[in-house]
């Protein structure tokens, strides 16, 4: 359910409202009767779990050696 509320209500209500979108109601803040924004409750993400992609990648060895003069000369006739 949606609960619209004035920006004046909302400055003055906020504690209140926070309250109301932590128990699943949403609310919307008007600007002289037109909706300015809209308060809901934000929804828990998982944790990031770091290194879940180790070793699906291999980087050689000579990753960073000079390009075949073939290939530079590609590189450069796209320009």
């Amino acid at each position: 359910m949606t609960k619209s509320v004035g920006v004046h209500e909302a400055k003055t209500q906020l504690s209140r409202l926070l309250d109301d979108v932590a128990s699943g109601e949403d609310v919307m803040i008007t600007r002289r009767g037109e909706p300015a924004a809209r308060l809901v409750a934000v929804r828990a993400g998982s944790p990031r779990r770091f290194g879940l992609d180790r070793g699906r990648l291999t980087v050689p060895d000579d990753f960073d050696a000079p390009l075949d003069r073939e290939v530079l000369d590609a590189f450069e006739a796209s320009r």
